[in-house]
């Protein structure tokens, strides 16, 4: 039997950890869960209790913050069976496809988590399990666009990190022609500018310091080509992007305001894009040749030629 065949059957945790990158996140799971409940499209299956079970494994980011053996500050296993719970309580469900949706999406809403593997089978509806298997992560709420019609649609948009050379480079709008020619909205990020800011002892004031040199340099970039409008907030993202506007981010209002902020120092421009990247469901991180891209991402990742 191949790789793929037996990950095909095996639990999700195996499946999680088999597509897990070189830097893998933690991980909790749910085995072998069994709810009797109502579901099902066919007419048998209405008025009748089935038994219904649920594996579920979610990776989770690190606490910023050391435990101290506190629970409150863990993704608890409470919040994947209430999940569930709350789910079945919600509506008769004809599909269970619907109902792994459902729970996917309740579980990240939780600051902690990453990725569900979640699987739901029937136990009932013959000699053996029928389910279905899905994964989703927090980036999986896309951005939105304007199609043709005006309607709107999802858009998985490029996230291009430039360095400070580019920026400077006489070649700046031809670049940003050939990404404008992509037919893929373009999310400009960088680091920090030539001048290095302040250091000062506060860890809490460094960090703002730190965050408005990168805004700083995302205004030194928009004065650099009409193109290039900064924005700042994920309404404002997603309005440029109805606009099919280029945009440079400025990342203080995000990073600040988000419970899933990532804990490198505002200096790691790099690991600051590639974060928004998973943010708004990217199709591609591209970031130029030589530069060293920090492991861990789940967004594809290309080179920007020198």
């Amino acid at each position: 039997m191949s790789s793929d065949i037996r990950l095909a059957f095996a639990h999700p945790e195996a499946r999680a950890e088999a597509s897990a990158p070189a830097d893998p996140r933690d991980r909790i799971s749910l085995r072998d869960h069994i709810v009797e409940v109502e579901i099902g499209a066919f007419q048998a299956e209405r008025g009748q209790r089935q038994r219904v079970r649920f594996n579920i494994v979610v990776e989770v980011r690190p606490n910023p913050e050391p435990l101290d053996d506190d629970v409150d500050r863990i993704l608890s296993y409470d919040r994947i069976t209430e999940a569930i719970a709350a789910e079945l309580a919600a509506e008769r469900l004809n599909l269970l496809e619907t109902l792994s949706e459902r729970i996917a999406e309740r579980i990240l809403l939780e600051p902690q988590a990453m990725r569900a593997f979640v699987r739901v089978e029937k136990l009932d509806r013959g000699s053996g399990a029928l389910g279905v298997e899905i994964v989703r992560n927090r980036a999986s709420q896309p951005l939105r666009a304007l199609d043709a019609s005006g309607q709107e649609e999802a858009v998985h948009p490029v996230v291009v990190y430039l360095d400070n050379d580019m920026i400077a480079a006489p070649d700046l709008a031809a670049r940003l022609d050939a990404l404008q020619a992509g037919g893929v909205p373009v999310i400009l990020c960088v680091g920090m500018p030539p001048e290095t800011p302040p250091d000062v002892a506060p860890k809490a004031v460094q960090r703002r310091i730190d965050l408005l040199a990168l805004e700083q340099n995302a205004w030194r970039l928009a004065a650099l080509d009409r193109r290039c409008v900064v924005v700042a907030s994920r309404t404002e993202i997603d309005w440029a992007m109805k606009q099919g506007q280029m945009i440079v981010w400025a990342p203080s209002k995000l990073i600040l305001d988000s419970t899933d902020s990532p804990d490198c120092s505002p200096r790691d421009g790099v690991a600051l894009a590639l974060w928004l990247a998973e943010h708004v469901a990217a199709e591609r991180f591209l970031a130029p040749e030589g530069l060293t891209i920090p492991p861990g991402s789940h967004v594809p990742q290309g080179r920007l030629p020198s």
